[in-house]
């Protein structure tokens, strides 16, 4: 056993050893590599991570959550702030549900689920149980006011009066709350938001009016509409100025695309100023109109005519009064008179008439005035606008400012009509058209067409350069040509004339190459 072990160590050792030490010092590097990222991986995966659960507590819910955590035998992180509570990943949703269901975290408020404490066997005083119910209730309002838009923090005080028996409902004296609020960091409440708390607190709380309600921030008190509260005016201006920046722009928008089918694109520009009213009015009328309005009659529904004659013997008073002898001063004397008739007739007719009862809620932004002023550049050789083509555009702006106005309930003439529109013909020389319809001016165009003849002129320079030198390159490394034999004609051995005549017009012929070399040699032998 000893032997094979000292065997396969021999073996190791010797395969060992044929490395150079270079593989040796990477075989090490390279095992200690995977062994630090082994243990790195690991201890990834094996991290605990944490997640906060908790947040914004006061010291007595933070001191809850912890017994509550330690008792559960659940790890947790504390901010150094003590406010956060950081739970293990895995058990932040069933921490949140078990905490949330045994009401631990108060928000710093007992809220009225301190009454389902058991309390004294022998019961508690009034006393107690009033001081008990007015915190449980100033808990309760706490909780709602945190749970308002944009609401940090809020801490309450309400005061109840006391009850008693010989005042009336009305007598009764009436509750008061302070309340001291904290926003999240970037809010500011509109006039919603501060209708909206003081609201929660006036039906949260019974008997207590608007008026003894005090809502504060670190800033500054806050008011309800009620009683002068200015945000919801100004955002009600800010929305008023909206909507009548929306009419100018709608009217601007027809006008232009309208006139800019007469004149061509790009050539009108369009000015609107208006006057917007913004009053709501709710009123009821009750008329009574006839039904003849001709006559000025209503409908005859009943007739009732009653006649009575009257005849008789017997004295009547007559004479002047007081005349007489034995009379008395100021009564008619008395005279003996025959017969006597007397008639009485009466006449009652009633009518139907109609009564009509109206409840009106007049419609706001109405259009109070409207001015519309226009600039149109004139055709192409031209300085103005033709004489026909202007009032033509002139009559167009009239009748849209004429409807426009219909329902403010001022009568307008045509001359008033056409002191609200204005019609201006000069040419936009400040820019050419590829510069107005969002192009280059002439300057850049011309800037730009240098600069890129300049980058064309040096990227050709530098081409030549190179091409040049390449070709330079090239002639320095062609070899040397070996020089050619050309044939040679034995001009001793020949006598006659026309024989060397005849040979070189065969060569000339046969070989013309060879020919031309010859002439060349030749050539060169004699300039020697």
């Amino acid at each position: 056993m000893n032997e094979r072990f000292v065997q396969y160590r021999d073996k190791i050792v010797q395969y060992w050893n044929r490395f150079s030490v270079r593989q040796k010092i990477m075989f090490f590097s390279t095992l200690l590599i995977i062994i630090i990222i082994i243990i790195a991986v690991t201890m990834q995966l094996t991290k605990t991570e944490y997640e906060v659960a908790f947040q914004d507590l006061d010291s007595t819910d933070a001191a809850g959550v912890m017994n509550y955590l330690e008792s559960s035998g659940i790890s947790y992180r504390l901010s150094p702030d003590g406010k956060s509570i950081s739970v293990p990943s895995t058990d932040a949703a069933r921490v949140k549900v078990d905490i949330g269901s045994q009401g631990i975290v108060q928000d710093g408020s007992i809220g009225f689920k301190a009454f389902d404490e058991s309390s004294s066997m022998i019961g508690s005083t009034e006393n107690e149980f009033n001081v008990k119910y007015n915190n449980a209730l100033n808990g309760e309002v706490e909780q709602l006011l945190r749970r308002m838009q944009g609401v940090k923090d809020a801490k309450v005080l309400v005061n109840l009066p006391k009850e008693t028996v010989f005042a009336t409902q009305d007598d009764q004296e009436k509750a008061s709350a302070s309340v001291v609020l904290s926003f999240k960091p970037g809010f500011r409440p509109n006039q919603d938001n501060i209708d909206g708390y003081f609201n929660l607190v006036k039906t949260a709380v019974p008997n207590l009016p608007v008026d003894n309600i005090t809502i504060t921030n670190n800033e500054t008190e806050l008011y309800p509409t009620a009683k002068g509260g200015q945000a919801g005016v100004s955002s009600q201006i800010e929305e008023n100025f909206v909507l009548q920046k929306k009419f100018e722009d709608e009217v601007k928008k027809n006008v232009k695309a309208f006139l800019s089918t007469l004149t061509g694109p790009d050539k009108v520009d369009v000015l609107v100023f208006s006057k917007l009213n913004f009053d709501k009015e709710n009123r009821k009328e009750d008329l009574v109109t006839p039904v003849d309005t001709e006559n000025m009659k209503g409908i005859e529904i009943s007739s009732q005519i009653i006649s009575n004659t009257y005849t008789g013997q017997g004295n009547t008073n007559g004479g002047v009064a007081g005349t007489g002898e034995g009379d008395v001063q100021g009564y008619p004397s008395s005279t003996n008179s025959g017969n006597t008739s007397s008639e009485e007739s009466s006449e009652t007719r009633n009518y139907e008439v109609n009564r009509i009862t109206k409840d009106i809620i007049a419609s706001p932004y109405t259009v109070k005035d409207l001015t519309i002023n226009v600039a149109v550049e004139p055709p192409d050789g031209q300085n103005t606008l033709d004489q026909a083509t202007s009032d033509a555009i002139r009559n167009i702006l009239v009748n849209i400012v004429r409807a426009s106005l219909a329902d403010s309930g001022i009568t307008y003439t045509d001359a008033d009509l056409t002191k609200k529109v204005s019609v201006y013909s000069q040419p936009f020389g400040t820019q050419t058209p590829a510069a107005a319809s969002g192009g280059l001016a002439n300057w850049m165009i011309w800037a730009i067409a240098a600069g890129a003849a300049l980058v064309g002129g040096g990227a050709g320079y530098l081409i030549y350069r190179r091409r040049r030198k390449n070709a330079e390159e090239e002639e320095e490394d062609v070899p040397l040509q070996v020089p050619t034999e050309y044939p040679s004609i034995d001009l001793e051995s020949v006598t006659n004339e026309s024989q060397v005549r005849k040979q070189l017009e065969s060569l000339a012929k046969k070989k013309p190459d060879e020919f031309v070399n010859l002439l060349r040699t030749w050539l060169a032998d004699e300039q020697r």
